[in-house]
């Protein structure tokens, strides 16, 4: 073989030694390369437990068992017990404001009678008319239009024909007291009752000197628009 040819042969048989080493050599891991591990989503801090919304297979405390019921309880009670405590202050104040008026009533009621009584039971033939006018003002129905018709067909004819004059007053005690003798029988805020003792003192042709009678009149009064008027009289 030429020298040129067993060359060329070594170079390859080297080159091929070579390529084997090389496949045949261990081969070193690469270093692995840390991947970034997921973000871990934050866990949510547990809200406050509500005994309403709880697990029912979660047993709930003893003392919160007694709780609820009693709050079930004390509730209602306590908004009853509000509200017969604002029923029973709007019946004391209607109480005491009825109270009141009927105080007032039975003033006022009182001074109406004392100056009413004297008038309706008073006259003079010389002017009965007059006489009669001034008693109708302190009158009201059902009384007014039984004392019209009674002074029209009664009292004025016998007055006029036996020149009557009466004149009424109402009484004093006689211990000396300058208080009238009026009481009040009942009261309501637009009604009263009142007892008069009466002086009537008459004169006319049939008697010879002036007559005195002693009588109790019960007047009954109820409120009006123009003021306490005198709807009932009887003599008793």
């Amino acid at each position: 073989m030429p020298q040129p040819v067993r060359v060329a042969a070594a170079a390859r048989a080297a080159a091929k030694r070579a390529e084997k080493a090389r496949t045949t050599e261990p081969t070193t891991p690469e270093p692995k390369t840390a991947e970034p591990k997921a973000a871990q989503p934050k866990t949510a801090q547990p809200k406050a437990a509500d005994p309403e919304a709880a697990d029912p297979k979660t047993p709930e405390p003893k003392s919160a068992k007694r709780r609820r019921p009693l709050a079930r309880i004390v509730t209602p009670a306590l908004a009853v017990l509000t509200a017969a405590a604002l029923t029973g202050t709007a019946l004391l104040a209607l109480e005491y404001r009825e109270a009141h008026r009927t105080a007032e009533a039975r003033t006022a009621a009182t001074a109406a009678a004392r100056k009413a009584a004297p008038v309706i039971l008073s006259y003079d033939h010389r002017h009965l008319d007059r006489d009669f006018k001034a008693a109708r003002a302190h009158l009201t129905a059902p009384f007014l239009d039984e004392y019209t018709k009674t002074t029209r067909t009664v009292v004025a004819p016998t007055a006029e024909k036996y020149e009557g004059v009466v004149k009424a007053t109402v009484a004093k005690p006689a211990t000396g007291d300058t208080t009238p003798a009026v009481s009040v029988v009942s009261a309501s805020p637009d009604k009263a009752v009142v007892l008069l003792f009466m002086n009537q003192v008459t004169t006319s042709t049939q008697v010879t000197v002036p007559r005195v009678d002693l009588n109790r009149v019960r007047m009954t009064l109820v409120r009006t628009d123009e003021g306490w008027k005198v709807s009932a009289v009887d003599a008793l």
